[in-house]
């Protein structure tokens, strides 16, 4: 049997995830998953699953309309009737809020975003399919985003962390038994993250047969599954070519033969492993600095732009659909650009 793809087990996982998630919801939402299936990701329609989960449950509990039944039992008519002061107090509520096993949840301007998103769009899908005539969430505002510094290593910091990947003499004594297990990965791992600015599930979802040593370049799975090809510096090949040395020699778990990336369990490396790997040596360089994969991916897209001065080249090496998602990440360093150029123009010879 040929062993699936990363990302076909991934879709698999989360098509079950999913229908799990709708059984719960009301019987009317089934059509809205269905509609919006062809141009959405899976991890995208669990999203909204989960926050309408939170919107639903919310009305069957604080609004007296919906206490009749079951959460599944509400209906499209009665999601016409709330009004935009409904759905107000729906972001009130999750600034703050106990779920059923009474644990605390807390949102911000993102979260609380993501969630308005979620439910704007359950009600413009059936506007737009003429099955309710009233949509109050459209005459609900999002809330104003505060821009966030970028969270990134400094160029110092940078050869900092991947010394610590090769040495490893300042984790505990624990972690450092580990570390000469997997030094050769996770240097070639760290590397390929800081040397391409490649998303976390995109370098987990690495094959063998996805390195191309010929033109120093990796084939990766975007967002939307589209297929490219990204390129790698000497360095990140120096680092790639000893782990493929000790890779050879790992006998992978039936399914995981294809992987590049291994477990210690010889099975492939999953994101929440990178996430707490890319945790344990970023502490040993910086505790000030919360460092993720993503935050190397600005690092990258940082130095990058430092260097080049082409937002449109980082934006396309980092995958943006959007050059304005780019703009809005490095505007900061946009700035630092135009104050170095004030003096460039001279208007008389001094």
């Amino acid at each position: 049997m040929q062993e699936q793809s990363y990302h076909e087990q991934v879709d698999i996982q989360n098509t079950y995830r999913l229908r799990e998630l709708i059984s719960t919801l009301p019987t009317f939402t089934k059509e809205f998953f269905r509609g919006i299936e062809p141009r959405t990701s899976s991890r995208t329609r669990i999203a909204y699953a989960y926050d309408l989960n939170i919107f639903f449950q919310f009305l069957y509990n604080n609004n007296s309309s919906f206490q009749k039944g079951e959460v599944k039992d509400i209906t499209i008519d009665q999601l016409e009737q709330l009004s935009p002061m409904d759905i107000e107090e729906y972001l009130d509520y999750i600034k703050v809020y106990q779920n059923k096993e009474n644990k605390t949840h807390s949102n911000k301007e993102q979260g609380i975003m993501r969630k308005l998103s979620s439910l704007k769009s359950l009600y413009s899908y059936f506007y737009q399919k003429e099955l309710i005539k009233y949509n109050p969430a459209a005459l609900v505002r999002m809330p104003k985003l505060h821009e966030r510094d970028i969270v990134r290593l400094d160029i110092d910091e940078v050869a900092l962390l991947l010394d610590q990947v090769e040495q490893g003499d300042k984790l505990t004594k624990k972690q450092q038994d580990f570390h000469n297990k997997t030094k050769l990965r996770d240097l070639a791992l760290m590397s390929l993250l800081l040397g391409t600015g490649i998303r976390v599930s995109e370098c987990v979802g690495l094959n063998l047969n996805d390195v191309d040593f010929k033109n120093d370049g990796i084939r990766i799975h975007r967002k939307g599954g589209k297929e490219v090809m990204v390129y790698f510096s000497d360095e990140v090949e120096t680092a790639l070519l000893n782990y493929m040395e000790e890779r050879k020699k790992i006998i992978p778990e039936e399914g995981h033969e294809n992987a590049l990336f291994l477990s210690i369990q010889k099975k492939r490396l999953g994101v929440r492993s990178v996430e707490n790997l890319v945790k344990k040596y970023s502490k040993t360089v910086t505790t000030v600095k919360n460092i993720t994969p993503h935050k190397l991916r600005s690092t990258y897209g940082t130095n990058l732009y430092k260097e080049t001065g082409d937002i449109y080249l980082v934006a396309d090496v980092l995958g943006h659909s959007d050059v304005n998602t780019t703009k809005k990440h490095y505007a900061a360093i946009e700035d630092e650009h135009r104050r170095k150029a004030r003096n460039i123009v001279k208007l008389r010879e001094i």
